[in-house]
């Protein structure tokens, strides 16, 4: 049997639900209310743009300019004054070898004083024989003389012969004695004549030989001012310039700061143009002063490959100063004042400004040697409008190592 409420019973639950559901509307209005003052301070945050600090490979480089030169220049001149130009077989962009020919003088002075030369050679034979025939002809009237005067003593002391005749014979023994070395000395001097004959034949013969103008050295010949038919002379221009054994080099104008971090035996590539080959070399010396106008220095930079540069060629030069592995981060991360370097770091969304100590800069990157470790976030421009302890809502910069070296990959 079922109890059926009373009328009372009926208008005390109605009136209890009535209270019931303006309650429960209230509350479910209040709930998003919450919800939002928990949400709202974070979408009130400021996005940021950060950047992961990255180990990556960074490489010190001094960038210049300058000409190609040559390493070394040899000029050529003729050995023989005075001769003709008659020949030339070498020419300019020719490659020749150490003594190889490069021009021929006129002969025809020089071979008629060789004949010259030849012809007292043989009056001057012919005296020395003349000179050797006295000198035996007056050595025996010496001997003959000499017995003469001892015998004529001999008999001076026998009374035999008067002492006037002794006496006589004694003093023509003496002048054929004088005689004697009269020829000696003939014969000396005629053979002193045969060697400074044989000497100036010699000479002649020399400058005979130099008519042919030779390469000193092997290299590019990139001058020849020499005409057939000119008279060859050391005191004008070189016949020939030789670049010797063709070798090129960069004489690259830098700054005195950067004069300092060069060395011998850094590499370097270099480039005519933007987007043209490269050309390999490396650093071959670096001049100890700098030009008191210009305030730059000179490097000479070495070309591996002569053939791909021309002397006076405008080039522009790369050279690798070092190489190293670093944590690194944007430049623009990087502020500098009075206290140093510093970058704004990124903690649970609190910015801090940290100092740091920066490396080498490559790019747009640079490297960090102390201050920061691997993984840290970094505002990526120190020159935002964020102030240490700003809460700040952090954007990851996809594209931090865009520019300069290289990420090390585990």
């Amino acid at each position: 049997m079922t109890v059926l409420p009373s009328a009372h019973s009926l208008r005390a639950l109605i009136a209890a639900s009535l209270i019931a559901v303006p309650g429960l509307a209230m509350a479910q209005e209040a709930a998003p209310d919450a919800h939002s003052e928990e949400a709202a301070p974070a979408a009130d945050l400021p996005a940021i743009t950060v950047s992961e600090v990255k180990r990556v490979r960074l490489t010190d480089r001094v960038i210049a300019s300058g000409l190609v030169d040559a390493i070394e220049q040899v000029q050529v001149q003729p050995l023989v004054e005075g001769q003709p130009i008659d020949e030339l077989l070498a020419d300019v962009g020719d490659t020749v070898e150490e003594g190889q020919v490069l021009a021929r003088l006129s002969e025809s002075t020089l071979e008629l004083q060789l004949s010259q030369l030849a012809a007292n050679r043989a009056s001057t034979e012919a005296q020395i024989a003349q000179a050797e025939a006295s000198l035996v002809q007056a050595t025996a009237n010496a001997e003959e003389a000499e017995r003469v005067a001892r015998r004529n003593a001999e008999l001076v002391e026998a009374g035999s012969v008067p002492q006037a005749q002794a006496d006589q014979s004694a003093a023509a023994a003496e002048s054929a004695r004088a005689a004697v070395r009269v020829s000696e000395q003939g014969i000396a001097s005629a053979r002193a004549q045969l060697e400074l004959v044989d000497a100036q034949i010699e000479n002649a013969e020399l400058q005979l030989s130099r008519t042919e103008v030779r390469a000193p050295v092997g290299g590019l010949v990139v001058a020849r001012n020499a005409q057939i038919g000119a008279i060859a002379s050391a005191t004008g221009q070189a016949m020939f310039t030789i670049v010797r054994e063709g070798a090129m080099e960069m004489r690259a104008d830098v700054s005195e700061q950067d004069l300092l971090r060069l060395d011998e035996g850094q590499p370097a590539t270099m480039q005519a143009m933007q987007g043209s080959d490269v050309i390999p070399g490396k650093v071959r010396l670096v001049e100890p002063a700098i030009d008191p106008q210009t305030r730059l220095g000179v490097a000479r930079i070495q070309i591996d490959d002569p053939t791909r540069a021309v002397k006076g060629m405008f080039l522009t030069a790369e050279v690798t100063v070092s190489e190293q592995e670093s944590p690194a981060v944007p430049v623009t991360a990087v502020g500098t004042g009075s206290d140093g370097s510093t970058v704004m770091r990124v903690r649970d969304g609190v910015a801090e400004r940290v100092s740091v100590t920066t490396g080498i800069r490559d790019g747009g990157l640079i490297g960090i040697v102390d201050g920061l470790a691997e993984g840290d976030l970094v505002v990526t421009k120190a020159g935002a409008f964020v102030r240490d302890g700003d809460r700040i809502n952090p954007v990851q910069d996809e594209l931090e190592v865009a520019q300069g070296g290289q990420v090390e990959e585990d």
